[in-house]
């Protein structure tokens, strides 16, 4: 671990070095123990004065511990990312070329606002801040990054320092902004004239991660108002129209005039309590929900985050209609000159409602159906419930029915709606319920609406069987006919020439080996335009070299996940030592009395099939570890009158073993037989899978056929990279682990070692993916997909197994 750490430091001698040097100023002027350090703030006074060095001071001495932990743990991550990217000389040139300009265009920022009116410009006058310069240079080497990391470090760094701006206000934020635009500017003329690769094809990804970010921005920043209790910024006063008036702010307004309208009011306000400030979280909770789905191009979030905007845009008009807004009492002294930023608080929401309706077309991805039948039914059963439970307990106060009835609505809106009217008349235990009963709705409901945008999505993708059967005679690959079993959806190109089967597990698209018919690249990339529009994550799984050309013209990366083992048949034969461990099962199976048969579960006796069902199932059940399905078959896919059976069975007509055998064509013709289901019974003769392989194979290669594949081990590969780059040679190792640790459960290293007794040749399968970071997901989905269906008896059986 030390050795490791010192290799970070090493390579990012920079970063490091600016972490020690912010720490000794920060100790040596004081700031860390409180101090002010004045002569090294940057402010316009400062400038003005002369004081010509505080710009670069301002950019290497944190202002307090805080500051400190946060900056460092910035700079690992973004002022370290830059200098991967930019070298240790040049990121230092970008920290400084950013961070300075950025000073001095937040000084001028500043003193014109003040000038203007701005409470934020107005409150602090000086900046200590060092991530300034890293926000800069981080913005600088985003030019230099991969197209979507790029993205991510522009779109989420803007978002985020944009949000700071518009709700807490703060001086920091502000010149952090200004270092980003400086950055973004600086880093696209060093990179002018550099080869990018290019952007994703479709720009619904895009669309959709840039809309969700701007959600988003406006539902967290008025939480980071609320948490904090700060915010100065031309959104902020929105916040106090969520939280309604306070009793200060309502007994300033009153003074000695103590009329029945101030009584009732300062009543509720010293009746709120938790209710109220949870009721105020609910249209900024609800925002975000709607950007989680919306990033996945669902049309329930859509209409979700047009609601909120719409809902919040009017609670803004009716605070400032009422005069909630313009004379808030923590900002009646330092903003009563400018008021107007409080209309900002109308004009964005309602801009937003504009942006969706125009990007409606990205979000258009619906939930199975029922689902939004049942969360209305939920979410209505819920409001009568306790809109019921909330009238009774008013009416037990003596108040009329028809105005209990009304006030229960304010229950289920948010503080700034609710302005209490009768809660001066109800305390005790029922007016805690009452607190209560809105927030539970809403915990309801934005369960119910997670669940929604996390249902199966409605597929208007065709899993048309036959139609794909038609392309897999055309080209179907070694591993093309497991495309045909049931689960997989299908898509078609336009023209009908090419497919594609695939599983959707977790928002991901997983291809089930390679594409079909004709034409992989129109395949690959009209596959990757439909998972966008549907908005999926395309996975292309156990696919071959030919396949790769394709989604690396994409910039996509790959890594090998099994090990497919193919037997030209022209090679084969019982002859010679290096048959040697083929030969004698063969021979003594022969001399047992065992034959083989080849047929179909069709041509199957009662019997027989009886018989195959029964050693499938003790084999199951001996192993007490859950079935695999996805690219490995069990007896439901033998029932396909297109797959073949191999058949070992003894002298008395008992059935030992079985194999089944999935075709090959290639241009109209078969040309070989892809292995998939192998089993044998308790007792049968040693090797007698060997036999039912040699017996195929002759069969095989008697009718003229090219080759035999032994099919792919999973997690099971013996080839070398040849050329490992750093995050290959990171999930070779994970890949190995993971292999090393699965074995004693499903033996796929064991089951490699018996297929290389036929001299096998050995040909890598990749899966081909579109994101790095998306790796963890990818596995995750990847293992449902081997296991949709496990038990917790099979959880615990799988444990002890890798345990042992």
């Amino acid at each position: 671990m030390r050795v490791r750490l010192l290799g970070v430091l090493r390579a990012h001698p920079v970063t490091a070095g600016f972490c020690l040097l912010i720490t000794l100023t920060g100790l040596a002027f004081g700031t860390l123990r409180g101090a002010h350090a004045a002569r090294l703030s940057v402010s316009p006074e400062g400038i003005e004065a002369g004081q010509w060095w505080t710009p670069l001071t301002a950019l290497i001495v944190p202002d307090s511990v805080i500051e400190l932990v946060l900056t460092v743990a910035l700079a690992a991550a973004g002022l370290a990312y830059a200098e991967r990217l930019l070298g240790s000389w040049r990121t230092v040139v970008a920290f400084l070329g950013t961070g300075i300009p950025a000073m001095l265009a937040g000084v001028g920022v500043q003193d014109l606002s003040s000038e203007q009116g701005a409470a934020w410009a107005r409150i602090s006058r000086d900046v200590l801040d060092p991530a300034v310069g890293v926000v800069g240079a981080a913005m600088v080497a985003s030019a230099f990054a991969p197209v979507l990391w790029r993205r991510r470090i522009r779109l989420l760094g803007l978002s985020a320092l944009i949000m700071f701006t518009l709700y807490s206000g703060d001086i920091d934020s502000v010149y952090r902004l200004c270092a980003a635009v400086i950055g973004l500017v600086a880093g696209a003329l060093l990179a002018r004239g550099r080869v990018h690769a290019p952007w994703r094809r479709s720009s619904f990804g895009e669309v959709r991660t840039l809309v969700a970010a701007i959600i988003a921005v406006t539902g967290i920043g008025p939480l980071v108002v609320l948490i904090t209790g700060r915010g100065i910024g031309p959104l902020s006063p929105l916040v106090q129209g969520l939280r309604g008036a306070g009793v200060d702010a309502l007994l300033s307004r009153c003074g000695t005039r103590l009329s029945d309208h101030c009584a009732v009011g300062v009543g509720g306000g010293f009746a709120a309590g938790l209710g109220p400030l949870l009721m105020s979280l609910v249209p900024l909770v609800l925002a975000v929900v709607a950007a989680i789905g919306l990033r996945a191009g669902r049309r329930a979030a859509l209409l979700l985050a047009v609601a909120v905007n719409l809902i919040v845009a009017a609670l803004a008009a009716i605070s400032i209609g009422s005069d909630d807004l313009r004379h808030p009492v923590e900002l009646a002294v330092i903003d009563r000159y400018f008021p107007g930023f409080a209309v900002v608080g109308i004009v964005v929401p309602l801009a937003v409602c504009v942006l969706l309706v125009v990007t409606r077309r990205r979000f258009s991805v619906r939930a199975e159906r029922g689902a939004g039948r049942r969360l209305a039914v939920t979410a209505v059963l819920t409001l009568v419930v306790l809109a019921g439970a909330d009238i009774a307990l008013v009416v037990s106060a003596g108040v009329a029915p028809l105005t209990s009835a009304l006030d229960a609505l304010r229950r289920f809106l948010p503080a700034g709606f609710a302005h209490a009217h009768i809660a001066h008349r109800i305390g005790g235990v029922a007016n805690i319920a009452r607190q209560a009963i809105g927030p539970l709705f809403w915990a309801v409901f934005i369960v119910g609406m997670m669940r929604l945008l996390r249902s199966p999505a409605r597929a208007p993708e065709s899993v048309d069987g036959e139609r794909y059967r038609g392309l897999l005679r055309v080209h179907s690959g070694t591993m093309g006919f497991l495309g045909t079993w049931a689960g997989n959806r299908h898509w078609f190109t336009p023209d009908g020439r090419g497919g594609i089967a695939y599983r959707v597990v977790s928002g991901f698209a997983i291809s089930v080996g390679d594409p079909v018919g004709e034409g992989p690249d129109a395949v690959v990339r009209g596959f990757v335009d439909h998972c966008d529009r549907q908005g999926l994550s395309p996975v292309l799984y156990s696919v071959h070299d030919e396949t790769l050309r394709s989604t690396r013209a994409l910039g996509w990366s790959d890594m090998p996940v099994a090990e497919e083992t193919v037997v030209p048949l022209e090679r084969f034969s019982l002859d010679g030592k290096a048959w040697a461990k083929v030969r004698q099962p063969y021979r003594r199976a022969d001399r047992d009395g065992l034959h083989a048969e080849w047929t179909r579960w069709v041509d199957l006796t009662p019997g027989m099939s009886a018989q195959l069902d029964a050693l499938s199932e003790q084999w199951i059940a001996e192993k007490a570890l859950p079935e695999m399905g996805f690219t490995l078959g069990g007896v439901e896919e033998l029932r396909d009158p297109d797959t073949a059976l191999m058949l070992a069975i003894g002298p008395q007509g008992e059935l030992q073993a079985i194999t089944s055998w999935l075709p090959v064509h290639e241009g109209g013709e078969l040309v070989g037989w892809t292995l998939d289901f192998m089993r044998r019974a308790d007792g049968s003769m040693p090797g007698v899978m060997e036999f039912l392989l040699a017996s195929a194979a002759l069969r095989m290669k008697a009718e003229g056929l090219a080759f035999m594949s032994l099919s792919g081990a999973p997690l099971a590969q013996s080839l070398e990279a040849d050329a490992a780059g750093g995050e290959w040679k990171g999930m070779r190792g994970l890949l190995t682990w993971l292999g090393g640790v699965l074995e004693p459960a499903y033996g796929f290293r064991s089951l490699l070692s018996f297929k290389a007794k036929f001299h096998p040749d050995r040909l890598a399968m990749h899966m081909a993916y579109p994101d790095a970071a998306q790796l963890p997901g990818i596995g995750m989905a990847i293992g449902r997909a081997y296991l949709p269906h496990v038990t917790p008896p099979e959880y615990v059986a799988l444990v002890r197994a890798l345990r042992d």
